[in-house]
């Protein structure tokens, strides 16, 4: 199934603006940064989390620890993806217990990759609390997950495809609206 551009939904500039919104959201909900961890979901939840890291530092100047988290086998659909999926490796340099976790991921859609990623942070520990922040959120949920911080809510069909691209991993930042190619 391929999928055509249809739109470009943010830019590099859009996006900016929106991880530090969010950045400013979690200083101002959580009353500082005392316990705060962010745990970027591989593979763009990583640079947007550590872009999120590196603004939360700037402005409040204290260190915030940072997570990578892999959740290949962890997956409901793991059979489905491939007889060999791809892990990119999970690294948590410190204690989940009694922290308060920013998940970070790039689209919210079924909630099933939040899900994983919930599962796997309690198998290491019980955190004070799990907040997710997410770039866009297009919708389509097929569990009860919402995300606490939003860069953009994008209303799509079915058949319609978010795209994230970060430099770190794409030599560019912008977000794609494609469609299912007919």
């Amino acid at each position: 199934m391929a999928f055509i551009p249809q739109a470009v939904i943010m830019d590099d500039a859009a996006m900016s603006r929106a991880i530090i919104r969010i950045s400013h959201e979690i200083i101002e909900h959580n009353k500082g940064l005392d316990d705060v961890c962010i745990i970027g979901i591989q593979r763009r939840g990583v640079p947007l989390g550590q872009r999120i890291r590196d603004n939360l530092e700037q402005i409040e100047g204290v260190k915030v620890p940072m997570g990578i988290l892999d959740i290949t086998f962890y997956r409901d659909d793991l059979s489905m993806l491939s007889a060999h999926p791809v892990v990119h490796g999970t690294d948590i340099p410190f204690d989940v217990n009694g922290k308060k976790i920013i998940l970070v991921d790039d689209v919210l859609f079924t909630g099933r990759t939040v899900r994983s990623a919930i599962e796997n942070i309690f198998d290491m520990g019980r955190p004070d609390a799990i907040q997710l922040a997410i770039l866009i959120d297009r919708g389509h949920r097929q569990l009860p997950i919402r995300a606490d911080y939003v860069g953009k809510n994008v209303p799509t069909s079915i058949i319609e495809k978010i795209d994230v691209m970060v430099d770190e991993i794409d030599g560019v930042n912008q977000v794609v609206l494609l469609k299912e190619d007919e």
